[in-house]
């Protein structure tokens, strides 16, 4: 959460589009907001009814002997004290309601949005940065309608029918209670500042902290640490930094303290301004005992609301900046959206056509957010340059039920062409269609539901066995998973685990080896059984055992199945029905293996080169 920092918002004006968005976010919490906002009116005047009830008892009750007066009184003022006590409950409940309402909603429109941004956004975007607009700038523009709006109207309401109830009663007094503030607003300004800068810091340096956690905590970097041996240093390093918080926190406690130190001071010497020039009025006759008492009773309640309104301007625009920071992840629209009309794919053959595709990966401009890639501050600004190409003019059908193997060096675009077949990118020129639909008059759900995808880096969440399987189809029965598990032959694995099937895989799939998790991403595809199937290095962690009864599995899973297979080891796609030898963004060879071999070109070379690495030993 940015806080208040009077730095953070240096230059900033309220801009009335931010306010009239930030409205009509609002506009299904209007009437609980008018509610709440009635609330704390209702509660500043039932506030200054009490001085003047205690006025009455020391002017006419006591001086009377009117002891039924006294009792009346006093029980009006219970009365209200209830009605106090209720009035806040009130408003409690509104608050927390519009608040907890507005972060539903935000987090849910985020994440959803976040979630149908491209894969290139991913690829840019920090992961850290992106999870704090969801989770600490949701929370402070969520404050900004209940905790800011709410303090500013308390605080205005308080001051303005306060200093109305002392004019009435003594406007000399009122005065002189008023020229007492400068003489602690400019200190307190220049403390307010000094804290201010001081929790700026102490911000920076828990958010290092916490980035120094999440990367040492996760198996990756605990295994990093571990190999290395370097846990002193890192234990040194994170004491260093805890350290700085430390001293942070005490300047921070102290500058606190005097702040409240020098606001109960000035209070003080309010009240006792009022008792010095109320009693000589008292003296005088111009007032009664009752209205110096209650004039000292309100002084107490000015002082603050007048401190807090001097800083209303930052509260409400640091609020303000968490919105505009929500906002700018909200505006950011996908250039990857369905065409108006498009339509699903049914009852998919799976032929592929790449007709004439060119590619270049987007500018960062268009893509990403210079925020969730960089310091704010530091200025950075996106590039909106376009990439170079990286396919050129490829164009290549893949017929109904075959098996298409793309080769070539790395960097040479095989990848990329994969990624363009479920529209994780769109052609820069050309076009690629399944079944004659180009994909871009495709739906996406019925696109990618046509689609399966093992690739080099199986990813697994942090769940059980069953939850990361059915993640591909959730109405799945236990057969099936036990039926796809068997074709990917890792069923005896997931059986000698501690839980079986409900066995956690850990952060990533840790708890599993790299093979295993590449056969139950395998297993994960069979299950969603879908009539394209690309494999993306599916083999590259399995040894030759393994490989074998993978390939085995494979071959009979894809029959019937279009299938793309990227592989660096070409031992692994001799049998295809067509190989696209990729090369610079061009297709510089297609044909079968043995005939590709005849040719002795780039793919025979590449033969030579990689089979001989796998039959070779190391040492």
């Amino acid at each position: 959460m940015l806080g208040r920092d009077a730095e953070a918002v240096r230059g900033k004006r309220l801009e009335r589009q931010l306010l009239l968005r930030v409205w009509r976010l609002a506009q299904g919490y209007r009437r609980m907001l008018a509610g709440f906002l009635a609330s704390i009116v209702a509660d500043a005047i039932v506030g200054i009814v009490p001085p003047l009830l205690i006025k009455r008892i020391l002017d006419d009750a006591i001086p009377n002997k009117d002891q039924g007066l006294v009792t009346q009184l006093a029980l009006v003022m219970v009365a209200l004290a209830f009605a106090d006590a209720l009035l806040s409950l009130g408003q409690r409940w509104c608050s927390a309601r519009i608040g907890e309402g507005l972060i539903f909603d935000l987090r849910v429109g985020l994440f959803d949005h976040t979630q149908r941004m491209p894969i290139a956004f991913f690829t840019r975007t920090q992961t850290g940065a992106l999870i704090s607009r969801m989770n600490n700038d949701v929370i402070g523009a969520q404050q900004a309608l209940t905790g800011t709006l709410g303090s500013v109207v308390s605080n205005v309401v308080t001051l303005g029918v306060t200093l109305t109830a002392m004019g009435v009663l003594e406007w000399r007094v009122t005065i002189a209670t008023i020229v007492l503030l400068p003489i602690f607003l400019l200190p307190a300004k220049r403390i307010g500042r000094q804290l201010q800068a001081i929790t700026r810091e102490g911000m920076n340096l828990n958010a290092e902290m916490n980035t120094t956690m999440t990367e040492r905590f996760n198996v990756a970097g605990a295994l990093l640490v571990k190999l290395f041996g370097r846990h002193d240093d890192e234990a040194a390093g994170f004491s260093q930094r805890a350290g700085r918080v430390r001293d942070i926190g005490v300047r921070s406690a102290m500058y606190g303290r005097v702040f409240f130190i020098a606001l109960s001071l000035v209070g003080s010497v309010g009240v006792a301004a009022v008792y010095l020039i109320g009693g000589r009025l008292v003296v005088s006759g111009s007032i009664t005992v009752g209205t110096m008492v209650a004039l000292a009773t309100y002084v107490a309640r000015i002082y603050g609301p007048l401190t807090a309104l001097t800083n209303a301007r930052v509260d409400i625009m640091t609020a303000l900046v968490s919105f505009e920071r929500v906002f700018e992840v909200l505006d950011t629209q996908s250039p990857i959206v369905e065409r108006p009309g498009a339509i699903d794919l049914v009852e998919p053959e799976g032929r592929i056509e790449l007709d004439d595709v060119w590619f270049r990966y987007p500018a960062a401009a268009d893509v990403s957010i210079a925020s969730l890639e960089a310091n704010p501050q530091s200025g950075h600004a996106l590039s909106d340059a376009p990439g170079a190409m990286v396919l050129r003019g490829v164009t290549a059908t893949i017929e109904p039920g075959q098996l298409v193997a793309l080769v070539g060096p790395s960097g040479a675009g095989k990848t990329t062409i994969s990624n363009l077949i479920p529209r994780l990118y769109d052609a820069t020129n050309g076009a690629v269609r399944i079944d004659g639909n180009d994909v871009r008059d495709l739906t996406e759900k019925s696109l990618r539901a046509a689609i399966g995808v093992v690739s080099q880096d199986a990813h697994l969440f942090h769940d059980t066995v069953v939850s990361n399987l059915r993640y591909a189809r959730p109405t799945a029965t236990i057969e099936e998973i036990h039926d796809a598990c068997r074709a990917a032959q890792i069923h005896d694995v997931i059986a000698g685990l501690p839980d079986g099937y409900d066995t956690l895989v850990g952060e990533r799939g840790y708890r599993l080896s790299g093979g295993e998790k590449q056969r139950l991403a395998i297993a994960r595809m069979l299950l969603k059984n879908p009539t394209i199937v690309i494999l993306d290095e599916a083999t590259s962690n399995l040894d030759s055992e393994n490989e074998a009864a993978i390939q085995q599995a494979l071959a009979h899973a894809l029959a019937g199945r279009t299938a793309v297979v990227i592989a660096h080891r070409l031992s692994t796609i001799t049998n295809a029905d067509q190989i696209l030898v990729i090369d610079e963004g061009q297709i510089v060879e297609r044909g079968q293996h043995d005939a590709l071999l005849a040719n002795d070109g780039l793919y025979a070379d590449l033969y030579r080169t990689l089979v001989r690495a796998d039959v070779e030993p190391i040492i």
